[in-house]
């Protein structure tokens, strides 16, 4: 892997799109929920001013920009409403992706996770370092103070789903095809694009897949990701303001 500031012109060359997760990248890693009986109250995030300019030079410039996130469509919008006229929103582990009003669904997986979700209720809502079900349509995501290990057995039991740990969630979604990369292999559908057109910025386990699809693979956090290039971890900057601020300046 390279610095970031080792990126020339050369190697943005072929990049008609980029994308971007979310937590860790755009915004600071962490999720404020908290559930009592049906009721869950979950913090939404706001991107900053700054980057929602960075975002809009980096279209103007031609870059076509994706959000591929594991959170669901409602939050990304409320996240990215004044950039939302030319963003797509790929949500839920690669599940769908919103453009321009329209919801494109590539998976279904309800069939496989409507009978593990009442064992996963029952083991959460007893456990002490359970903290809340964010809502999602696609996958089922617990949020919890550290693993359930209850969790992760119970879902063995079902050989199509697979547990993911992000540090302060579960994903629970269908094993090797809900995947982040599973949405960029159909955003380039969509766009009319070629694997080499698409840059990717991740910094957890689950955007591994995510870059792997990508021409050029940006690593937030290279303790957990491998990229052609890596973003250091210090500094005052988020990665992806870090990354904005390089193609602007070779762009420029």
């Amino acid at each position: 892997m390279k610095p970031l500031t080792q990126m020339t012109k050369k190697d943005i060359a072929q990049t008609k799109m980029i994308v971007f997760d979310v937590d860790g990248v755009l915004v600071p890693r962490g999720t404020k929920i908290k559930q009592e009986g049906d009721i869950t109250t979950l913090q939404t995030k706001t991107i900053a001013e700054k980057q929602i300019a960075q975002i809009k030079k980096l279209n103007k410039k031609g870059f076509l920009i994706n959000i591929n996130s594991g959170r669901g469509l409602y939050m990304l919008q409320e996240m990215f409403r004044e950039i939302l006229p030319f963003v797509s929103l790929t949500y839920e582990n690669g599940s769908a992706t919103w453009y321009r009003g329209k919801i494109y669904q590539h998976i279904n997986s309800f069939k496989e996770l409507k009978d593990v979700l009442p064992e996963l209720k029952k083991i959460a809502f007893k456990n002490k370092n359970f903290k809340g079900f964010e809502p999602k349509e696609f996958i089922i995501t617990i949020h919890c103070e550290k693993e359930i290990k209850e969790i992760e057995q119970t879902v063995k039991k079902y050989k199509n789903l697979t547990t993911i740990w992000n540090g302060e969630a579960y994903d629970i979604q269908i094993k090797n095809r809900q995947t982040k990369a599973l949405g960029i292999r159909h955003v380039i559908k969509m766009f009319k694009l070629k694997k080499s057109n698409i840059m990717a910025i991740g910094d957890n386990y689950n955007d591994h897949e995510m870059l792997v699809e990508s021409g050029t693979a940006i690593s937030a956090d290279k303790t957990r990701l491998k990229g052609d290039f890596y973003i250091p971890l210090e500094g005052e900057f988020l990665p992806a303001d870090n990354l904005m601020q390089k193609i602007l300046s070779l762009k420029n």
